[in-house]
């Protein structure tokens, strides 16, 4: 029994979006490893418990350098899963871009997922256009540094992203969340960030949340294609944080990825 849980134990790499941290992914930590699997998350630069202050962080190289510093520790011969929600989806764009070998599959939770003909700023911008400004509620945005960051509000978190989840992580959300920022100004000026060679050469898939409103089932669709990713899952009833309000399903997703690329 032993020796099968040895050859069928997975590492996965699990990263937060935006004003998020590794906290909000406390329920499907556990069943994961409870599985045998090996799980990593962790808190991307001026999120959840990582000390720096978003105001110190410009790049998203800079926001992304607790994921990167951990891939080059990950030994030649083994690859990880990397799981990106929201915004997380180009924190391991970046990762696969840098250290393609070292992954198995990437997925794209209900993520940003780049392509590798546009700049890199390109899907965040279409993004930001295809939502009116009222729909962000009471969002907070503000200057901080060279950049504009922002902080989700009661109502949006209630309205757009927590809806389908309980009010016990709602509140965990208005608790831990901090500031963040989508770092639009620096992914602007960043030219040929993604490649075939590195991000374009790896695996890739897409968890579908069919009641997501943050990032909605249309933009969801419309990313899939751009990106040209072919593996779809689809998690229904699932708002924009599906690891907190259908773990289960969550897992069976990424289990079924998993021992497809594997």
């Amino acid at each position: 029994m032993s020796t099968e849980k040895l050859i069928d134990r997975k590492h996965y790499v699990l990263v937060h979006g935006v004003c998020h941290g590794a906290w909000c992914w406390y329920k499907v930590k556990p069943r994961l490893e409870s599985a045998g699997h090996l799980v990593t998350v962790l808190d991307l630069a001026a999120s959840g418990t990582n000390l720096k202050k978003i105001e110190d962080v410009n790049t998203i190289s800079e926001y992304s350098e607790p994921l990167l510093q951990l891939m080059a520790t990950i030994p030649p011969n083994e690859k990880v899963i990397l799981v990106g929600h929201s915004l997380g989806g180009l924190n391991i764009a970046l990762a696969m871009e840098q250290f393609p070998e070292k992954v198995a599959v990437g997925v794209f939770l209900t993520a940003v997922a780049p392509d590798i003909d546009h700049n890199a700023s390109y899907v965040l911008e279409k993004f930001i256009e295809s939502i009116p400004a009222a729909e962000w509620l009471d969002t907070e945005n503000f200057q901080s540094g060279s950049k504009k960051s922002m902080l989700f509000g009661p109502k949006f978190l209630s309205n757009k992203l927590y809806q389908q989840s309980s009010t016990e992580d709602l509140e965990l959300a208005k608790t831990l969340l901090r500031p963040g920022s989508l770092f639009i100004e620096d992914l602007i000026q960043q030219k040929n960030l993604f490649s075939k060679q590195g991000y374009g050469s790896v695996p890739r898939a897409f968890v579908v949340c069919k009641d997501d409103l943050g990032i909605p089932l249309k933009f969801q669709h419309w990313m899939i294609q751009n990106a040209g990713i072919n593996d779809v899952l689809e998690i229904k009833g699932a708002d924009h944080m599906a690891m907190l309000c259908k773990p289960q399903q969550l897992y069976d997703s990424l289990n079924q990825i998993s021992t497809k690329y594997t």
